[in-house]
């Protein structure tokens, strides 16, 4: 689905329940362009972890085309650079988790979205229920039949890992 298409979708569910501004309009456009930035950005991972020698230069330019709109240029540029500097942590933090799992046999997609949904609620503060649902709702698509119920429960696992305040990204 496009971004279009989830902010029409969105938009006509604000609209059923009788609340809507310009600044609802807003937020529910921009609720939908963050997930399209988070399915730009898996396959961005996917793509640099099977090729770690992927153009970079590249894949900045590919960000830049497909989100025209400032904000979520920023955010999927922000989301993808934190998780490639991070990676060693994130990482860690989850095989910490996945103790029946080792990280290099996991599919891919599972693997990096993981890393995002980790990514998220520890460096950018976005709430666990949020990060959890979109996570699942992206390894659901991309992934195998099982990818959703995994992401939750490790997601899940790592949850009290975030109870501090975010950090940001250096």
């Amino acid at each position: 689905m496009t971004w279009a298409a989830d902010c029409f979708s969105l938009l006509l569910v604000v609209m059923d329940c009788g609340v809507f501004d310009s600044e609802c309009l807003f937020q529910v456009c921009l609720m939908a362009g963050r997930s399209e930035a988070r399915r730009f950005v898996l396959q961005m991972l996917y793509l640099v972890d099977q090729n770690p020698d992927a153009d970079k230069a590249r894949i900045t330019r590919q960000l830049g085309q497909e989100f025209r709109e400032l904000s979520l240029r920023l955010f999927a540029s922000e989301l993808l650079s934190g998780i490639l500097e991070h990676q060693a942590d994130l990482d860690q933090k989850i095989r910490q988790t996945a103790t029946n799992w080792r990280l290099e046999r996991m599919a891919p997609t599972d693997r990096n979205v993981l890393r995002m949904g980790l990514f998220e609620m520890l460096y950018q503060g976005t709430p666990a229920a949020v990060v959890i649902d979109e996570a699942v709702t992206i390894a659901k698509e991309f992934g195998t039949d099982n990818s959703g119920a995994f992401v939750n429960g490790i997601l899940d696992k790592l949850m009290p890992v975030t109870t501090a305040a975010p950090q940001k990204p250096e």
